[in-house]
């Protein structure tokens, strides 16, 4: 699967691989402490462009990775969400990170609902899960919202072992019975 072909629309977003020119504004949000308390917390420029190129890196190693949101009408890039499945991770995921602006508005249900269809249906998995850290209400409800069911905690690699995260979850055949 060649990444760089791959777009999905939702009604209201754009989603697809990192560009070059999506960097500044994920950098932006890498600073805004708020908006990165649970994605790895605040980071300098130039280690957000560590993790940029990390996430263009799986798209191009694995034929997939985070896609870059893009929100249609004024073509901003907002967050990033989908698949991600580093070394040493707990399983499959489908994460998600918006930039502080896009909260409030259902992007992130929209958006994680293509997301996890991508996942079940043009990656094939079996299995998806969501590590949320324990303090992130927010990401729980979507979760819920999502069908995930709450598995338990889980341990993330090196350097992360000692950060908690919860695992939710659920499987290609309870996704599919929840769709419409």
């Amino acid at each position: 699967m060649n990444g760089q072909d791959i777009r999905i629309e939702t009604e209201r977003l754009l989603l697809r691989p990192p560009q070059a020119e999506d960097f500044d504004p994920w950098a932006a949000n890498m600073a805004d402490a708020e908006s990165a308390r649970f994605i790895g917390g605040m980071q300098p420029r130039a280690v957000a462009w560590r993790g940029f190129l990390t996430m263009a890196g799986a798209w191009a190693v694995q034929g997939f990775g985070m896609f870059s949101v893009i929100e249609k009408q004024s073509g901003q890039w907002i967050g990033r969400m989908g698949p991600w499945f580093p070394e040493g991770w707990p399983g499959r995921e489908v994460g998600w990170g918006l930039a502080r602006a896009a909260w409030g508005k259902g992007y992130a249900l929209e958006g994680a609902t293509a997301c996890m269809d991508f996942a079940f249906d043009r990656l094939g998995w079996d299995d998806v899960i969501h590590n949320i850290d324990p303090a992130n209400a927010p990401s729980q409800a979507l979760a819920r919202r999502l069908g995930s069911d709450l598995r338990g905690m889980g341990r993330l690699p090196e350097p992360f072992e000692n950060v908690a995260v919860e695992l939710w979850g659920q499987t290609r055949e309870q996704w599919r019975r929840r769709r419409p």
